[in-house]
């Protein structure tokens, strides 16, 4: 099983998409509670430009519970998955679960980011990003300005006069 999971990613890794999927949708009926399986077959539903068909494989999968990174990489593709879908509500609730679960996860804040944008929050979502900018950055030109664009993060719409 094992051998034919690493097959199917190095098929995606290679562009061969299809058959990646293909081959993981065979293991999914092999391995229906496999969860690692259920990662990877929603993951190539993503990168065919089908997330409808992604989204429960997601969801079971978490479900299911995956090792740390595995379960980082499911909640950010469900996540954006509901956001491509335009279920900006239901990426928040993902991307607040993960970011619960994973404070220094700076991918799944910049994601969140993006669909506090689509959901009219930009505040908020600018205030994220420059945070996530400052906390990853060693730009030298942005770092001589840390302490005013932290102070602004939080004041993003005040004007002084």
């Amino acid at each position: 099983m094992q051998k034919e999971i690493e097959q199917a990613i190095i098929l995606r890794n290679n562009g061969m998409k299809k058959q990646s999927n293909e081959l993981l949708l065979q293991l999914v009926e092999k391995y229906p509670n496999n969860a690692n399986i259920l990662y990877q077959c929603g993951w190539s539903f993503d990168v065919l430009g089908e997330e409808t068909k992604a989204v429960p494989y997601y969801k079971k999968a978490i479900e299911l519970g995956l090792p740390k990174d595995e379960m980082e990489g499911a909640l950010i593709g469900l996540g954006s998955t509901y956001r491509a879908l335009g279920d900006y509500k239901k990426s928040k609730q993902v991307f607040m679960q993960g970011m619960e679960l994973f404070p220094n996860n700076k991918a799944i804040q910049v994601f969140y980011a993006i669909t506090l944008y689509n959901l009219s929050e930009h505040s908020k979502a600018t205030e994220l990003l420059l945070d996530v900018i400052l906390e990853t950055t060693d730009d030298k030109q942005i770092l001589a300005y840390e302490k005013a664009l932290r102070f602004y993060s939080n004041h993003l719409d005040e004007v002084w006069k």
